[in-house]
């Protein structure tokens, strides 16, 4: 405990196994700089890429990203986590996951389809998916485009819809989760090409921002909460010029004032700034800075602080955050092969 009989602050690190990573790795968070010690590791389910935190911070989950796919839970016990019971299968290659309304939602890359699994009133997993939305469609792009990849599933800013994104078809799904059946509400085209990845509200939930794959930019969109309705309404490059090739944008945070943004692109090994305008509908360039280590695939920003998993690289850096400028500063790293994804308690 810190002082005070305050507890201390944990941060949880996925990584792919099958590359030669731990698995889960829980480590301590200093204060104030926001520095990462690791203590522990859990390598008892193959390839955790994405997790996710219970809001009382005692459950921790995890996807399974393999060919089978699941999605495991995880009983948090100070320095150290265990799992609760046997993983569930949710769909092929599940790329994320999220928490709504007593389930667990898993956005399956393979199989192109979202699952809902629910939990039991002490966070495990219950039983098998209770609901489970194909999605249909292909794109533009010869080889990432020839059927769905969900890539991404959230809840909106309110827990009222489920918010899908897929690379495959171009296109974000609203989906209502009723009676552990997930529905389709709405389904948003964007931009042919673009390949969708990633989207994160600002804070004040009237837009959203979705990070595009296959073409380096972020498109900008109003959400209209009520209607559950996205309408895109600018694209902005990530990039200050044309990438020599592929550029691979990943992860993306958005500052809780929503003054900021941050996206990750792995092609290029940086980090790009923009300010928020316009009350939410631009997005201004501010600058880009290296990622501190390669492939840098996923963002949490916590405690005034951005934390990159930075795959191929093998390890976790973190960013103090201008909160003038908007700009990262590098502070730290620690070595963690094959990470993936770091979310904070």
């Amino acid at each position: 405990m810190a002082d005070g009989g305050r507890r201390e602050r944990r941060a949880f690190i996925g990584s792919f196994t099958a590359a030669g990573g731990p698995g889960v790795v829980t480590a301590a968070v200093a204060e104030p700089d926001g520095s990462l010690t690791l203590l522990s590791a859990a390598d008892d389910v193959r390839d955790p890429s994405y997790l996710a935190l219970s809001p009382d911070g005692g459950t921790l989950y995890a996807v399974s990203e393999t060919t089978e796919g699941a999605v495991a839970a995880y009983r948090v016990k100070d320095g150290a986590i265990e799992l609760t019971g046997p993983p569930v299968r949710v769909g092929g290659s599940p790329t994320h996951l999220s928490l709504l309304n007593g389930y667990v939602l898993t956005a399956n890359y393979g199989s192109g389809s979202v699952s809902a699994v629910p939990l039991r009133s002490d966070g495990r997993l219950a039983h098998a998916p209770s609901g489970i939305l194909w999605h249909t469609g292909s794109g533009p792009h010869e080889k990432r485009q020839r059927e769905p990849h969900a890539h991404q599933v959230q809840p909106d800013p309110v827990g009222r819809w489920a918010v899908s994104v897929d690379l495959g078809t171009d296109s974000v799904r609203v989906c209502a989760l009723e009676g552990g059946a997930l529905a389709l509400h709405r389904e948003i085209a964007l931009r042919p090409g673009s390949g969708p990845r990633h989207l994160a509200f600002h804070p004040a939930g009237r837009h959203a921002y979705v990070v595009n794959e296959l073409t380096p930019t972020v498109t900008v969109c109003h959400w209209d909460g009520e209607a559950g309705s996205l309408r895109p309404v600018a694209e902005t490059p990530l990039l200050p010029a044309a990438p020599a090739g592929d550029a691979y944008p990943s992860g993306i945070a958005v500052a809780p004032d929503g003054r900021f943004v941050w996206v990750a692109t792995r092609g290029e090994n940086v980090l790009s700034a923009f300010a928020v305008e316009a009350d939410g509908e631009r997005l201004r360039p501010l600058g880009t800075v290296p990622c501190g280590g390669d492939w840098p695939r996923a963002l949490t920003l916590s405690g005034g602080f951005l934390y990159v998993a930075n795959e191929r690289s093998g390890d976790v850096t973190w960013f103090a955050v201008d909160q003038s400028t908007g700009l990262p500063e590098r502070a730290g790293a620690v070595g963690v092969p094959a990470a993936s994804c770091v979310v904070l308690g």
